[in-house]
């Protein structure tokens, strides 16, 4: 089983739209609700292939009703952590060409009460996972060491997807996988990261410093997975994007149903990767949605290659 951990979830509505004009009365043109958060996206995608996954979340308000019903109505098994607070809901405005405006709500804030019944609800699923993943951010009242914290009580395999202090204090911890975008691996490595040779380094610095893998996610240009042994780069390119909202998720979710390393997990998180960018919102593929035929990796790590927009 693989366990997640969304400490900050939400209730994420898509509204798509001809073209977002800031200012003006825009007519949507399709909506869509979907469970939302970073590890939530992770066992959606996991159950959409028959995988098994929990996913652990705080609970609370309407929203928190409706977020686990959601996910019961997706075959995701919860570990509802009662909180006072009302869970978060988060608004993604969709153009044609795939471009995603985010307006996320910071969550409620938890207790500290809330806070130990929420990784203590982790820490004992997760003692008997094959992995447990840490994804998101943290709301208001989580201290920025919960992830470090976590990793030391779980006894198998463990993935962290975040960003900032919390991502950083993470990895002195030892996770055994780190996932960042792009961008989050500039801001925790301070490094340029503007071809894939420096996404190698900059991934490198990762594993210096604690990370034992790196699966870095790079949207239209592909992932690079760097480890104890080497390092790989692929792709699988998208004619017509959709949407971009909770690739990365589906991404992660591809190479731990891939076995969670080497190139042969790789392959399997650009498909997944791939198939969610053309869904609408932030649905999760299912096996019929897969390509891997359309799968590229590469023999050598093509370190020259700009990333795009350089």
């Amino acid at each position: 089983m693989i366990v997640t951990l969304t400490a900050n979830p939400s209730v994420d509505r898509t509204v798509e739209v001809d073209a977002l004009v800031r200012g003006a009365v825009l007519r949507a043109t399709g909506t869509r609700v979907d469970p939302g958060g970073k590890g939530v996206n992770v066992s959606r995608a996991l159950a959409a292939h028959g995988l098994a996954t929990c996913a652990v979340l705080p609970c609370g308000g309407a929203e928190g009703i409706q977020l686990a019903e959601l996910l019961a109505s997706g075959g995701v098994e919860v570990r509802a952590v009662p909180i006072a607070g009302a869970v978060r809901a988060n608004v993604s405005v969709v153009e044609p060409d795939g471009t995603v405006t985010k307006l996320n709500e910071p969550g409620p804030a938890l207790s500290p009460a809330e806070v130990a019944a929420l990784l203590d609800a982790t820490a004992d699923l997760g003692s008997r996972a094959a992995w447990v993943v840490l994804s998101g951010s943290l709301p208001p009242g989580c201290p920025d060491d919960v992830y470090a914290r976590l990793i030391a009580r779980l006894p198998g395999q463990v993935a962290v997807d975040s960003s900032g202090a919390p991502f950083a204090r993470a990895l002195p911890a030892g996770p055994d996988l780190v996932k960042p975008n792009r961008e989050e691996l500039e801001e925790v490595t301070g490094l340029p990261v503007s071809t894939v040779g420096e996404v190698v380094t900059a991934a490198r610095s990762l594993i210096d410093r604690g990370a034992k893998a790196v699966l870095a996610s790079l949207g239209a240009d592909g992932a690079v997975l760097v480890d104890g042994t080497g390092a790989w780069y692929g792709e699988s390119p998208v004619d017509c994007p959709v949407s971009s909202v909770g690739a990365g998720d589906a991404t992660l979710a591809g190479f731990l149903a891939g076995g969670g390393q080497g190139p042969e997990a790789l392959r399997e998180a650009l498909a997944y990767g791939a198939a969610a960018v053309r869904l609408p919102g932030s649905r999760m593929p299912v096996p019929s949605d897969l390509d891997r035929s359309a799968v590229l990796l590469a023999d050598t790590v093509p370190t020259d290659r700009d990333l795009k927009g350089q």
